[in-house]
């Protein structure tokens, strides 16, 4: 028989310690014929980036030596860090952010990484091997002590001459995918101009290259206003491919003499936002045959295209999360999830392989709350879609008649989605007895880009119905207390907790993790790559000033009236600390509970261990203390300024 303990205060096997303990996060695999190859973030060494690399039917082994840390910062959120080619790896080191050149074999550890670019203000990323010149094509970014906005490009980095650097492209504000034909003799790349964003308009470019290097004069064979571009890539035949959302879905075309064909065209989604360089939904198993991930409704699904005969043969994988598909001589490598499994990278032959997993818990499955697709109604007529998480314990029920508190997760971007594959980061509330709503608001990727469009203009507006209906809708259907309603979000999102808690009244709390409280701050502030952004979410600044005031928290903090905690990286180029700091200051001045966790060294996003597991703890300890839910006395508590006295409460 199982105890029965009040929502909020259940004992859970999930710890923080768990999240971050012999747990890693994979990323940017790639497959050659020496092996596979693939990234390991690591929490307890700082979020350290490891290079490694396995064999066919051999151990996972380290490829660089121990102080290596393989991390772009280009764009700040980087992506495309590396590239295995010709039994090389040529790397960006997250220290200085220089090129590097190693053995790719990992028996050659010990030697030491030979630097390929000078010392100096650039950073670079998205790397592209040409064999026949001897060097490195990727993007490049200079920054400028002066103030001066940061310069993009595509440029050569030289094998042969030391640290010699050509720009071969200039004169658009952001370059990527550079790419050569398999004969080397055409070049493909995309590139976008304020106040654009990529998933806005971009532009597919190829031209010639010439037999000195240059590139020759080039055309632009899609894209444009109103059109997103994503992956240009050469099948090994010499045929351009390339992902649109023309038809509203983000698929798949061929680039012919006379324009774009679609392959196997569907109301899904062959794309995501492209926030960091390096993305990839799709490769080729062969000239005639391509391996492909596509979303449809927040599910992710993988499948195999015939280009002769155009058709799309989705493959039975239990996975609902999938991304990262690079391909190689007839196999493919992919990184999926399920709803019972965490993050794993896959070797696709006869039957997909596993090759390492980010996580060796062992959670059976009886402790895992299924996510339950919800499509809601919201503001005028409009719907918003998510995922609904009951609480989930099987060794405790709550008292009858009780109700959950509800955490509502706003994801970031804004523009972004959700995903439904195993995360801890939720599983540790709903095996303590919260339900958590995660959110897909208007704006959100994966439906379509009329539904991502639906936040132009309106970001601080949309979402926040959307968050708001997603609590109220589960309130209606009885299946969670309406006393205890709770917003979380990161970055964006973390904008949006703020926005919902200022401009409504729906939520008891929120907890912000290195959120937005100051649009026309972040208009300013912020670093290129999303230094326009808002021009499209809220409006033209400074021309729409009065806009930018008007949906800033910071700015109407008279009408914040419930408990928040803040969480912030003192390390954030993206959202500066004093956006958290204002915040703070204003509600302490106002006499509203509050909490403030920095974390000196941490950047956007928090990579160390030790910060990961005080970020969930002290979150957990401001809901005890809000609303009076018992909390482990092992948990440190989190000093909350101007919270009522009240009864102490039961520790257990």
């Amino acid at each position: 028989m199982s105890k029965v303990i009040p929502y909020g205060s259940w004992p859970s096997p999930i710890s923080s310690d768990l999240l971050t303990r012999q747990s890693v996060r994979l990323g940017e695999p790639q497959l050659t014929d020496a092996g596979i190859y693939w990234l390991e973030s690591r929490p307890q060494e700082g979020g350290r980036s490891v290079l490694m690399q396995q064999a066919d039917n051999g151990p996972a082994l380290e490829v660089l030596p121990a102080a290596c840390n393989v991390r772009s910062r280009a764009h700040e959120y980087g992506g495309g860090s590396y590239l295995v080619a010709a039994e090389q790896v040529f790397f960006v080191e997250a220290e200085d952010q220089r090129v590097y050149v190693a053995h790719s074999d990992p028996a050659s550890t010990g030697a030491a990484p030979q630097p390929l670019t000078p010392t100096g203000p650039w950073r670079y990323a998205d790397f592209c091997y040409d064999g026949r010149r001897q060097r490195l094509l990727c993007v490049r970014e200079e920054h400028s002590d002066s103030g001066a906005e940061t310069r993009n490009s595509i440029v050569a980095i030289s094998l042969t001459e030391p640290l010699a650097v050509t720009v071969l492209i200039e004169g658009h504000d952001f370059f990527s995918n550079p790419r050569l034909s398999p004969d080397g003799s055409q070049l493909s790349w995309l590139c976008w101009d304020h106040p654009a964003m990529p998933w806005d308009s971009s532009q597919c470019w190829c031209a010639p290259v010439t037999a000195d290097g240059s590139v020759g004069s080039g055309v632009i064979v899609a894209g444009g206003k109103g059109e997103s571009i994503f992956q240009p890539q050469w099948s090994p035949d010499g045929t351009l491919y390339l992902v649109s959302d023309r038809s509203n879905w983000w698929n798949i075309y061929r680039v012919n003499a006379d324009g774009l064909a679609p392959v196997a065209p569907l109301n899904g989604e062959f794309a995501t936002p492209q926030w960091v360089f390096g993305m990839s939904t799709y490769g080729f198993l062969s000239a005639r045959e391509m391996l492909a991930c596509f979303t449809e409704q927040g599910q992710w699904y993988l499948a195999r295209i015939d280009l002769e005969r155009q058709t799309l043969t989705r493959l039975e994988l239990p996975f609902c999360d999938i991304s990262q598909v690079q391909c190689c001589n007839n196999r493919g490598a992919f990184l999926a999830a399920s709803h019972t499994r965490f993050t794993t990278l896959y070797l696709l032959g006869d039957t997909a392989q596993e090759v390492v997993c980010s996580s060796q818990s062992d959670l059976a499955a009886d402790w895992l709350s299924q996510p339950q697709p919800m499509t809601f109604p919201s503001g005028k007529g409009a719907q918003a879609h998510g995922f609904f998480y009951p609480p989930c314990n099987p060794k405790v029920s709550a008292p009858a008649g009780d109700k959950p508190p509800l955490v509502v997760l706003s994801h970031g971007g804004p523009t972004g989605a959700t995903e439904t594959g195993l995360n801890l980061k939720i599983q540790y509330w709903t095996s303590r007895g919260f339900a958590v709503m995660d959110v897909n608001y208007r704006g959100s990727t994966g439906y379509g880009r009329h539904y991502r469009d639906q936040l132009k203009r309106a970001w601080g507006v949309h979402d926040v119905e959307d968050v708001c209906a997603a609590a109220t809708h589960l309130v209606d259907l009885g299946l969670v207390n309406p006393d205890q309603l709770i917003i979380k979000g990161s970055s964006a999102g973390g904008y949006t907790v703020l926005a919902a808690l200022t401009f409504a009244a729906t939520f008891s709390a929120g907890a912000s993790l290195y959120g937005i409280g100051n649009l026309e701050t972040l208009a300013r502030d912020t670093h290129k790559f999303e230094s326009r952004y808002l021009d499209s979410l809220v409006g033209e600044y400074p021309a729409e000033r009065e806009l930018y005031l008007q949906r800033s928290p910071l700015c109407h903090t008279g009408q914040l009236n419930c408990p928040v905690i803040f969480f912030q990286g003192l390390e954030d180029k993206v959202v500066p600390p004093d956006q958290a700091e204002t915040m703070v200051q204003a509600l302490k001045a106002k006499g509203i509970p509050v909490a403030y966790v920095p974390f000196p060294g941490e950047g956007h996003g928090f990579r160390g261990a030790a910060s990961i597991q005080r970020c969930l703890e002290a979150e957990w300890s401001f809901y005890g203390q809000v609303f009076d839910f018992p909390i482990p006395a092992e948990i440190e508590p989190v000093a909350i300024d101007n919270l009522p006295r009240r009864k102490p409460v039961q520790r257990t």
